[in-house]
Formats: C-alpha cells, sequence, structure tokens
C-alpha cells in the first residue's frame, strides 16, 4: 500500500463549490458549474499514490493548482470531493481533533517564505513544532540541535533569523521540518525564493537529508530542472489536472502531451539522465582467465582496440589494450594480469551524464558502468552524446518515436569506431 493516496480529488474555489462539485459529480461539464455557480477550479479529479520514502514531485506553471493540492493534503485547504488516504486513513474524513494530531504527528510543511517567528531565536525556531506536540525542553534543545548540523547550521542556534540570509533560513525551515521526525514533508516552492547558486546547494542538502532519514516527500516546483533533479517521480500539472506522471526519464524521453514535451525542451538532459538509463551490454569483454593469446585473437575477430578484462561473477579486473598484448605474445607471456590497466573510470548507475563527459572523451573504451564491482554495461561515446542531444517528441503510443531513436543509435555508433 502507498503512503499516500489520493483519488478523484477536487478544489473548487468560490462559495458554491461543494455544490459546484455534486453537480459535477451528477454529469455537469465542468465549464458549465463553473458558470454557474462562479467557481474556480484548483484541482481537478487528481489521482496519484506517493510510495513510502520517495520524493514525489509536482510541478507546474502559476495558476496550474500545484499549491492548492499540497493544501489539500494536510486540508489547510478544504477540499471538495475526493480522498486522502495516509497509511490507510482518509483524511478528509477526521476531525478537528483528529486532524490537529496528524498535522503534528505525520505531516511537517515547508514554505516558499521560510514562515520563521522573528522574535525567536533559530533554535527555537527549529523546536517549536516539538514544543507544540509537549516535548521536554532538554529533547527539544538536543533534536534542534541535530536538526541544525544536519542542515549545515551547527553553531547558528543562538542568532536571531533577521541576523541570516535567505538561504540560511530557509536551512532553518527544513531543519524544522526534520525535528518534528514527521513521516511525511510537503514542501511548497521550498527553494523558490533562493539566488540560483543558494537553490542548487539547497537541492543538494534536501538529497543528502533524504538519503539518511528515508522521508516521504512531496515537493511543489515551477522549475523543471529542479522537479528533474529531485523527483522519484514527478507529476506535471495543468489547468488543475495532471497531464502526465512519470519518472524523470519517462517524461524526458517520452512526454505525453504537447504541453509535457514544451517543457522538456528546456531541460539540462545531461544532469537529469542518469547512466543506467541509455547504458548498453558491453561487447569489448573478455576473461581473465584466458590469456594474452587468447585475447589478441578475439580483437582481431571482432575489430576492437581494447578490451574490458572480466574476473568471476563479472568482476571488473580492468582493460587492456592491443599493443600491450602484441609486446606480451612475442615474449610468450601466459598471463592477462600483469597486463592489466586498473586505474581506469567506473560509472555508478546513478551517476547524472554531466559528470562523465570528461571521462569519455579521455577513456579508449566505452565507459564502463559498475556496481559492486561488477559490469553491468558500458556508454559508447555516441550513446552518450545523442542522449543528451536527443530532442524528445510526444509519445503516440504506437511504438513509432521509439524505433526512430533506435535507428538512429544504430547508424551514430557503425560509423563512430568505438565499439561496445
Amino acid at each position: 500500500m502507498a503512503k499516500i493516496e489520493v483519488r478523484d480529488l477536487y478544489k473548487l474555489f468560490g462559495r458554491h463549490g461543494n455544490r459546484a462539485y455534486e453537480l459535477i459529480q451528477s454529469g455537469t461539464p465542468l465549464a458549465e458549474a463553473r458558470a454557474r455557480l462562479d467557481v474556480v477550479p484548483a484541482v481537478v479529479d487528481v489521482s496519484f499514490d506517493v510510495q513510502e520514502g520517495e520524493i514525489f514531485v509536482v510541478m507546474g506553471l502559476s495558476g496550474s493548482g500545484k499549491s492548492s493540492l499540497i493544501r489539500c493534503l494536510n486540508r489547510l485547504y478544504e477540499p471538495s470531493g475526493g480522498s486522502i488516504v495516509v497509511d490507510g486513513v482518509d483524511v478528509t474524513k477526521l476531525n478537528h481533533t483528529e486532524l490537529r494530531q496528524i498535522r503534528l504527528e505525520k505531516m511537517s510543511m515547508v514554505f516558499q517564505h521560510f514562515a520563521l517567528f522573528p522574535h525567536y531565536t533559530v533554535a527555537d525556531n527549529v523546536g517549536w513544532g516539538l514544543e507544540v506536540k509537549g516535548v521536554s525542553k532538554a529533547e527539544i534543545r538536543t533534536r534542534a540541535g541535530e536538526a541544525l548540523e544536519m542542515v549545515g547550521l551547527g553553531g547558528w542556534g543562538g542568532k536571531y533569523p533577521h541576523q541570516l540570509s535567505g538561504g540560511m533560513q530557509q536551512r532553518v525551515g527544513l531543519a524544522r521540518a526534520v525535528a518534528t521526525d514527521s513521516d511525511i514533508m510537503l514542501m511548497d516552492e521550498a527553494f523558490s525564493a533562493l539566488d540560483p547558486l543558494i537553490r542548487d546547494d539547497m537541492q543538494q542538502q534536501l538529497v543528502t537529508i533524504q538519503n539518511e532519514l528515508k522521508k516521504t516527500i512531496v515537493f511543489i516546483t515551477h522549475d523543471l530542472n529542479e522537479a528533474m533533479f529531485l523527483g522519484d517521480h514527478i507529476a506535471i500539472m495543468k489547468d488543475g489536472r495532471i497531464d502526465q506522471i512519470g519518472t524523470s526519464e519517462d517524461i524526458l524521453r517520452s512526454p505525453a502531451t504537447e504541453y509535457v514535451a514544451a517543457f522538456v525542451k528546456q531541460v539540462d538532459r545531461s544532469r537529469v539522465l542518469v547512466a543506467s538509463a541509455i547504458m548498453e551490454s558491453p561487447v569489448a569483454v573478455f576473461p581473465v582467465w584466458e590469456g594474452p593469446t587468447a585475447a589478441l585473437k578475439f580483437m582481431r575477430e571482432k575489430q576492437l582496440s581494447a578490451l574490458h578484462i572480466l574476473g568471476p561473477d563479472r568482476r571488473l579486473l580492468g582493460a587492456v589494450f592491443d599493443d600491450d598484448l602484441i609486446v606480451a605474445v612475442k615474449r610468450g607471456e601466459s598471463k592477462l594480469e600483469s597486463l592489466l590497466e586498473t586505474d581506469i573510470p567506473r560509472i555508478d548507475p546513478e551517476t547524472p551524464l554531466s559528470e562523465i563527459l570528461v571521462d569519455s572523451a579521455e577513456y579508449r573504451l566505452p565507459l564502463p558502468v559498475v556496481q559492486d564491482d561488477k559490469l553491468v554495461g558500458v556508454l559508447p561515446r555516441v550513446a552518450l552524446l545523442m542522449a543528451i542531444g536527443e530532442t524528445a517528441t510526444v509519445d503516440d503510443g504506437n511504438g513509432a518515436e521509439q524505433a526512430e531513436a533506435g535507428e538512429g543509435e544504430a547508424d551514430g555508433r557503425a560509423g563512430s569506431g568505438e565499439r561496445g
């Protein structure tokens, strides 16, 4: 079961929002209900699941409904209809006391404009949620200090918000959410007010914290690059509805609508795509126990100038090159171990393409993708360049788009002189 399950959610602003929802449910078109009752549809028939421990990003332009959606999750805005189930409990059916409890215990929120108390110290701001929950002062001090250390503000607890930069103030807001130890963190445009460099730093900070704490995070943003960097899954909203839900790779390579495709064109693909998304099966590989003569013969047959050498269980030992093999064969050597070049790139499957461009340019073989010391794939240079330069088109559902991409890759590889 998902941590959060949203089904058929509506939020219609206006005095007659609930009546408009009833009309829509009875079959009245949304446009007609809107005109008759003078309501503004902010969230329209939205459904999605958020899995435990993931960052689920909701992305859209101003007015798309994304902030209204996140405020419905903890009922800062009362939904007009639908259900929001958190750990098996429908939040829309809770009374005031039960709702207050779930906000204290289950959900914390980080806002765009910090929402810090100016007359509280940094430590007091961080501990405020714990104070409301009735936690002892000693424990508040301890947990607030730990949270500040986690966001890089150790030693700043005695300062006041006005003494901190905007980026530091946002770290305080993040620390406050961390300190409450809620299962779910709701983050509404949390980094949007920050300068670009500080924003990038905060994004990385959030990823670091998430790797350690494994919270369930719903993150709202209007920046698709931010969404792609942070999100395990991304929902793209337009006019109150969700146009597409998927992973970064799904959305980047197979946008479902022209609206999504228009956003994708602006994305830095090298920062979003990771090695595992484009890696291929290796061709230039050879077992270490076969020896130099067999390796040289294999290279001639396959028209290769270098090989990755594997041990048992596909463990990557290193690489050998044709000129070294020729000398070794002439000398009558029978072991490959002494010829291995072990100081070679080893790319983690989750490494962004932007971080491996230099290695790709300097390394003679396709870059090896390694997990737990095992070779799981390779990145030919042509595949890397094509992935970065690829132009996404709307997926028409019949596979034609994917077929065209596959043909392009094959043609590019054939003329590259580089073999997997």
